[in-house]
């Protein structure tokens, strides 16, 4: 799902309101509260206090090769809020779209 939220995000920013019930499977706290904001350039964090969640995420994401394929060809926004609201927003400067298309 997040892949093809990848791909859409060219066009405007995607949104997804990911499962609570998820995220308090994974820990033993009733109201597990995560949040980060990060930006990737060239498949890589560029943000200096990388969060654990979000090195997770870009972690999993490498695993698909599309997944991997778009990160390396752009440059994203990936913000995910106390609400469990995941954005994702293509950030790539207009000259670098054009030369990834050719």
């Amino acid at each position: 799902m997040i892949r093809l939220l990848l791909k859409r995000s060219a066009e405007t920013e995607q949104t997804i309101t990911l499962n609570r019930t998820d995220f308090e499977k994974t820990t033993k706290l009733r109201k597990p509260a995560c949040s980060f904001a990060v930006e990737i350039v060239k498949g890589r964090l560029s943000a200096i206090n990388q969060s654990v969640p979000a090195k997770d995420l870009l972690g999993i994401l490498h695993e698909d090769d599309a997944a991997k394929t778009l990160l390396r060809q752009n440059h994203y926004a990936i913000t995910f809020n106390s609400d469990f609201l995941l954005s994702i927003k293509n950030i790539t400067p207009a000259a670098v779209e054009e030369e990834a298309e050719k």
